[in-house]
């Protein structure tokens, strides 16, 4: 049993003599010390960090210049946009990411590269359902939510355009975990960053117009995503096609193998209900924040924006993760497995937790970045006081997610997450509409469900 350290647990002769054809990179991850081998792979998702921090900063930052209303709007739809975001890179596309790397693992090429192609298939079919489903409930929900006039109509130029083009996000994201993996990292998040520098670039001149081009709007947001998107999508479609990836996508085959995609629900259904969950929790909350006034909904929405930048750093270190995990747990090195997954568990947790302290610290950093309005920036550090301190259980708890997708069973900790909505949102829920304890109750209960749900998936791994 390992004790959670960094160190390298004694490899099987047997194990090592039977995969000699092993790729470089394969043996790598079955070998290499295992704190050097994590860094080693989340180096290049480093990059991936900045990009989506990029995206979730400057959309706000470029969005807001156009007033409160056009920035309330686009905040009302950002928890969707993300929820398809995350689906792709970690609910579904983590599933695809192990799939990969336990075939690859138990010298199963052939299977990969099957795998690979289902993949595709599957990035088409659920930019086709979110499609379909926020472009028809988009507008009920936003209501809901507190969305009326200039605020819902924001909200609606951003969405349309984002959903309708929802397959650049899916797709982009999809075929990245298939390169995933391979353990081939830096690929993947050079074409990320790449999409996204140019999301930024494109954006403010689409949203505020510039020569020829008409001032879109928040909608010049959406279309700047949805073409970036694009882009990325086709520059890797062809670097699995015809470029030196360990795997290949085989149109000659079509990709009718069912197994294959019970082999990504599997663990992408409980990992879709993960990224649900998350996503859910601050698209209540906001609805809740709302209650209060427009300018506690934004100031909310805004500090949150933080909170959607520690998915994408556990997604930096939890992609290596699931590639590590997945291969050794392939090649049936289990205690390997298990000392990978607290190592990563504790260094995911360590991020986090120096993120969220510093803007706690300083919070006005964060929060001038999107306004200047006083009682936004009240409202936004209250949250960064209040929630920062806790991301270092929020960062524990997903990096154990992350493990659980290298083994192929996320079940324990989506369950562990699902408590995130009756301590988060309810709580929240209660505070204000029972207890009037306005923004501070809001956001005590928020640190209260990061608590519980690193603490709870703490002792899953333990006693797994």
């Amino acid at each position: 049993m390992s004790n959670g350290t960094a160190s390298t647990p004694a490899l099987n002769p047997a194990t090592a003599a039977a995969r000699p054809t092993a790729a470089a990179r394969t043996k790598l991850l079955l070998e290499r010390p295992i704190l050097r081998t994590l860094l080693r792979l989340s180096a290049p998702n480093v990059l991936n960090l900045a990009a989506i921090a990029g995206l979730i900063t400057f959309d706000g930052l470029f969005v807001g210049r156009l007033g409160p209303d056009a920035l309330a709007g686009v905040s009302l739809a950002f928890p969707f946009i993300m929820f398809v975001q995350h689906v792709a890179a970690s609910g579904v596309g983590g599933a695809v990411s192990s799939a990969i790397a336990r075939a690859l693992g138990a010298g199963a090429r052939d299977r990969a590269n099957d795998l690979a192609t289902h993949a595709f298939a599957l990035a088409i079919g659920l930019a086709f359902v979110f499609s379909a489903l926020m472009l028809t409930l988009g507008p009920t929900i936003y209501r809901w939510m507190g969305g009326h006039g200039p605020v819902l109509r924001a909200a609606l130029d951003y969405s349309t355009v984002a959903f309708g083009g929802a397959i650049s996000i899916c797709m982009l994201n999809i075929l990245a975990n298939v390169v995933r993996g391979t353990g081939n990292m830096a690929y993947p998040a050079a074409v990320l960053v790449a999409s996204v520098l140019a999301h930024v670039v494109i954006s403010p001149l689409l949203i505020f117009g510039w020569g020829p081009l008409p001032s879109l709007g928040p909608a010049g947001a959406g279309w700047g995503l949805v073409v970036s998107f694009g882009v990325g999508s086709v520059v890797l479609f062809f670097h699995l096609r015809r470029g030196p990836s360990l795997v290949r996508l085989a149109f000659s085959r079509l990709p009718r193998r069912w197994d294959l995609y019970k082999e990504f629900f599997r663990v992408g259904i409980p990992g879709m209900v993960n990224v649900a969950i998350n996503n859910l929790a601050v698209a209540v909350v906001t609805g809740v924040a709302g209650h209060l006034g427009r300018d506690a909904a934004i100031g909310y929405a805004m500090g949150a924006r933080l909170e959607y930048i520690m998915i994408p750093l556990a997604f930096g270190f939890g992609t290596g993760l699931v590639a590590m995990v997945g291969t050794n747990w392939g090649a049936r090195q289990q205690q390997r497995a298990r000392a990978i997954a607290w190592t990563g568990a504790g260094t995911i947790a360590a991020a986090c937790g120096v993120v969220g302290l510093f803007f706690a610290l300083f919070p006005g950093l964060w929060m001038g970045l999107f306004t200047t309005e006083d009682e936004v920036i009240r409202v936004g550090t209250l949250y960064l006081q209040t929630v920062g301190p806790m991301y270092a259980l929020h960062g524990l708890g997903m990096a154990i997610y992350f493990a659980m997708q290298g083994v192929g069973n996320v079940l324990p900790a989506v369950l562990a997450n699902s408590l995130r909505l009756p301590v988060g949102a309810g709580g929240a829920f209660a505070c204000v509409m029972w207890l009037g304890a306005g923004p501070l109750g809001i956001f005590a209960a928020i640190a209260c469900s990061f608590l519980v749900y690193g603490s709870l998936n703490a002792y899953l791994l333990a006693r797994s």
